[in-house]
């Protein structure tokens, strides 16, 4: 393939927004089209193919790739850049077109919701370097997972779980997200959790647990509202064992960011979690990646993406 380190590789996922990318791909590849960007692309056709389609781009060349669909699919093309082990994931470029329900991603980067601006920004070339998250499984069967945003733990990945169960079945919106969060929260129980995070060891009943890069998860929540995306550090916060009554009253902090002020809620930041003993599930980027006990890690500025940040 000639010239490819010209051309942008596009990585389809016409599911994404429950189908909604299918319906706007002629529009947005026409808007791509007028905007004068090289191209070609592949659509995804199964869960993780988006992994292999990175690889394949990669391999044949691209060095920029762009993201047409929503948080689950960047998280795919991500582990496709860090998975392959022939090209310095430094020499890519990541773009994002988002068609996803939550764009959680995007709201950190600055990355605009309407097709036509998102391709503008593409085209315009306006690049950040971040931070990328690692997720390591201790070799128990699972393979060890890449995040951009945040990953989640407790109650954030039960409700990941039930929500990627409907999207696989094609189904799903907003307001069924929150029906999802509402069901999820009526019949959740905290989780015993051991970890440790610097010099800090936490043995007891936890609510939930944010590890990320960005500041925002679960469709616009600002559960990271201190993240530096490219600072090197990941941020946690640890929410303690808490009433439903208390998450429902915190809700309108958790999409501005006070509810981290609240006693049972820590702020934490550090390079790496480690956890103990613990078969627990695990969600990045609000996709369900397996269970077991995890370390985090960092690696610093590991990524150029479109975008900007504050």
């Amino acid at each position: 393939m000639e010239k490819t380190e010209l051309r942008w590789g596009l990585i389809v996922n016409p599911n994404a927004g429950i189908g909604k990318c299918l319906k706007n791909w002629p529009t947005i590849q026409k808007l791509i089209k007028r905007a004068k960007i090289e191209f070609v692309f592949e659509m995804t056709e199964r869960k993780g193919h988006a992994i292999e389609i990175t690889k394949e781009f990669i391999e044949k060349g691209f060095r920029k790739l762009i993201v047409v669909g929503g948080d689950g699919t960047l998280n795919e093309v991500v582990n496709g850049i860090f998975m392959q082990k022939d090209i310095d994931p430094n020499t890519i470029t990541i773009g994002m077109i988002p068609v996803g329900l939550g764009n959680d991603w995007c709201r950190t980067f600055q990355v605009p919701l309407k097709y036509i601006d998102a391709i503008k920004l593409i085209r315009d070339g306006k690049t950040v370097v971040q931070d990328i998250g690692l997720v390591d499984f201790h070799d128990n069967g699972v393979p060890n997972r890449y995040f951009a945003n945040v990953a989640g733990i407790g109650f954030d990945a039960t409700v990941a779980h039930a929500a990627n169960k409907l999207k696989d079945q094609g189904k799903g919106n907003a307001l069924s997200y929150m029906l999802i969060l509402l069901k999820t929260l009526l019949k959740y129980n905290s989780k015993h959790m051991h970890l440790t995070i610097g010099e800090q060891e936490f043995k007891e009943r936890m609510f939930s647990i944010g590890i990320g890069i960005g500041q925002y998860n679960g469709g616009g929540m600002k559960q990271l509202p201190n993240a530096i995306a490219n600072d090197g550090l990941l941020d946690i916060t640890v929410i303690k064992r808490i009433s439903k009554w208390t998450v429902v009253k915190e809700l309108k902090g958790l999409y501005d960011g006070s509810f981290i002020h609240h006693p049972k809620i820590e702020a934490l930041q550090n390079t790496g979690v480690s956890f103990a003993h613990n078969q627990l599930e695990i969600e990045t980027d609000g996709e369900s990646v397996g269970k077991g006990p995890q370390n985090f890690s960092i690696l610093p500025k590991a990524l150029r993406v479109v975008g900007s940040l504050k």
